[in-house]
């Protein structure tokens, strides 16, 4: 997959993110699997994953905000590091109250 395809919800997640999706997705959706692997409760798991499911809600509304959609553009095209884009982002964030 060309880096340009990847969905910005996708990059915006971290890593333990992202490892907990593949988990999820190799252990065919099944939570109580998760929670066996993981070593934690159902419940542990479940919290986890409906708060994964709010940062991409939350992502796709703050997509939304022009500014924050044409940086991550151009740390997609590498016309800025991904670690600036971050923070120029953040910085907007911060000054717009945004979480």
């Amino acid at each position: 997959m060309n880096e340009k395809n990847i969905p910005s919800w996708i990059l915006s997640l971290e890593h333990e993110d992202l490892e907990f999706i593949r988990k999820f997705v190799l252990n065919s959706g099944s939570l109580k699997q998760l929670a066996k692997d993981y070593k934690v409760s159902y419940p542990t798991v479940r919290i986890r994953l409906d708060r994964l499911i709010q940062k991409i809600e939350i992502h796709e509304e703050h997509d939304k905000e022009e500014l924050i959609s044409f940086v991550k553009q151009l740390a997609i095209e590498e016309r800025v590091s991904l670690e600036d884009a971050k923070l120029i982002i953040k910085k907007y964030k911060d000054e717009k109250g945004i979480n």
